[in-house]
């Protein structure tokens, strides 16, 4: 069981990133899956969540309109689309897999001038 995550990195207030988590050792298609961050110090933060069969999505009120989690089950993907990064948007990044349990190891998004 594998959740491995990729895309990860430093960007200026106002960039994108892609995240990706690939998935692979169980039944991708039929768990929803989740993002979260944490920052040292603070709690984890559900940041955005999609459907098994990506038909529905939400995010955390801090996402809304920036971020887009979208999912690819053939391919056993799912991505998260970062737009208009603040500062604040920096943390460390997981990948959950809501029906296992399952978490990633987490990526660093650090976003500074």
């Amino acid at each position: 069981v594998q959740l491995a995550e990729s895309g990860g990195g430093l960007v200026q207030p106002g960039g994108s990133l892609r995240l990706s988590c690939a998935a692979s050792g169980f039944s991708f298609s039929s768990s929803v899956m989740r993002r979260y961050r944490q920052d040292p110090g603070k709690e984890r933060e559900l940041v955005a969540t999609i459907t098994s069969a990506g038909g529905n999505a939400g995010y955390a009120d801090s996402a809304k309109g920036r971020f887009t989690i979208a999912r690819d089950n053939a391919k056993n993907m799912v991505y998260l689309q970062m737009n208009s990064l603040k500062p604040e948007d920096t943390a460390v990044y997981y990948c959950f897999a809501a029906a296992h349990g399952f978490w990633g190891q987490g990526t660093q998004v650090t976003v500074s001038s």
